[in-house]
């Protein structure tokens, strides 16, 4: 069985480190495709170039124009592979010869999380959710919200009930935003599909009050682990805004309450969708 994320990020080898792709409409969001969707494709395209390192560790992107539905390309290059890990810079590009664009800048590290060591050490402590019955499903947001983002047809979001105040005007001014995730038809995830994870949630700006589309500027994943499966627990938070941008830091935990991912990125201040 092709699940549809896994349809939706095939890259297909052109050679010389050249990926072909084609960016699905049903991941739009505001103007453009949402980044952490072109996250994975990439990231698939850099698991292609390393055959036994088929896992991100490290990834951070910059994002410099808006990709649109359609055709793109995926350039890599293998700068390091040592014993343990590699490292590749690839850029997402649209357009043909002298009008092509480059839209997403990234470098990455590329491992293999099963040889990893299995310790753990870590302060952070896992978002209490009520049970996902409890919990307010992505399916009642806001009409004007489902048409900003088609891409939450994607998913079965189930949101902490103090986290959706946005939703009917009244926003908690916390800046944070939890629920739990998975995809519709039933699709595990896997390190990869921890890259979209990351950027899949609405704007943490929304808890703020600040409604509409926040371009991704810059992104940095972490992938710390390989996701068990079933329900993981994501996390958004921000503390800062200035300049008419913010920071929003990313948590993902698996079912087995680890946590296997982190984020942060930098982004702009929401705008009207038009």
């Amino acid at each position: 069985m092709t699940f549809e994320l896994d349809a939706h990020i095939a890259v297909r080898s052109q050679g010389d480190g050249r990926y072909a792709a084609d960016l699905d409409p049903g991941w739009v969001v505001g103007g453009g495709v949402n980044g952490g969707y072109l996250l994975a494709l990439m990231g698939n395209a850099l698991r292609a170039s390393f055959p036994a390192k088929p896992d991100p560790l490290a990834v951070s992107a910059y994002y410099l124009s808006a990709a649109s539905p359609g055709p793109a390309t995926v350039a890599v290059d293998v700068r390091r592979e040592g014993g343990s890990v590699g490292t590749a810079s690839a850029e997402l590009r649209q357009g043909d010869g002298a009008d092509e664009q480059v839209r997403i800048a990234a470098l990455a590290t590329y491992g293999d999380l099963d040889r990893l060591g299995d310790d753990v050490g870590t302060t952070a402590e896992e978002p209490h959710l009520p049970p996902p019955d409890e919990c307010v499903a992505n399916t009642f947001a806001p009409r004007e919200i489902l048409e900003l983002a088609p891409m939450m047809a994607r998913f079965d979001m189930r949101f902490h009930p103090e986290h959706v105040g946005w939703a009917v005007g009244q926003p908690s001014g916390r800046g944070e935003i939890a629920a739990w995730f998975r995809l519709v038809d039933g699709r595990e995830p896997d390190p990869v599909s921890l890259l979209m994870v990351v950027d899949a949630l609405p704007p943490v700006t929304f808890d703020l009050g600040l409604m509409g589309w926040a371009p991704t500027l810059e992104l940095t994943a972490h992938v710390r682990a390989r996701p068990a499966p079933g329900w993981l627990k994501v996390r958004h938070a921000t503390r800062n805004l200035a300049g008419g941008m913010f920071e929003e830091d990313c948590e993902v935990w698996d079912s087995a309450g680890r946590l296997v991912a982190q984020s942060r990125q930098l982004a702009r201040q929401p705008r009207p969708h038009r």
